[in-house]
């Protein structure tokens, strides 16, 4: 039986032989590529965009709809490997984001993303 990474949620420790490399290390290399060199399209859109790039990741804020609803402060990213969908993690004290749209270095606090810094 696996163990659970506390900072990035990766699984780990398998037993010799134990399966969990289809599911398990597919859903790591995910997380792995979905939030390690963070960048994000923008972090102030409500409504997830009609037409997500594959790999889009946006930062989902307070009051967002549709399928971002009840993910505040999560990135979101878009995975058409995925049947098409949304697929949130839930960020860490102390993770940096490039905001794209802003041109902007947010890091995330207790209480959310930082306003950030130009860059």
């Amino acid at each position: 039986m696996s163990s659970t990474d506390p900072n990035l949620g990766l699984n780990y420790g398998w037993t010799l032989g134990e399966s969990g490399w289809d599911s398990g290390m597919d859903a790591n290399l995910k997380r792995l590529g979905a939030v390690v060199g963070l960048s994000v399209k923008d972090r102030d859109l409500i409504a997830p965009p009609a037409s997500p790039a594959n790999g889009d990741r946006y930062l989902v804020p307070a009051a967002a709809t549709g399928a971002w609803t009840g993910k505040t402060n999560q990135i979101a990213a878009h995975n058409v490997d995925s049947a098409d969908v949304w697929e949130f993690h839930v960020p860490k004290i102390g993770w940096l984001c490039y905001i794209e749209d802003e041109a902007r270095l947010s890091a995330f606090k207790a209480t959310g993303w930082s306003a950030g810094i130009a860059i």
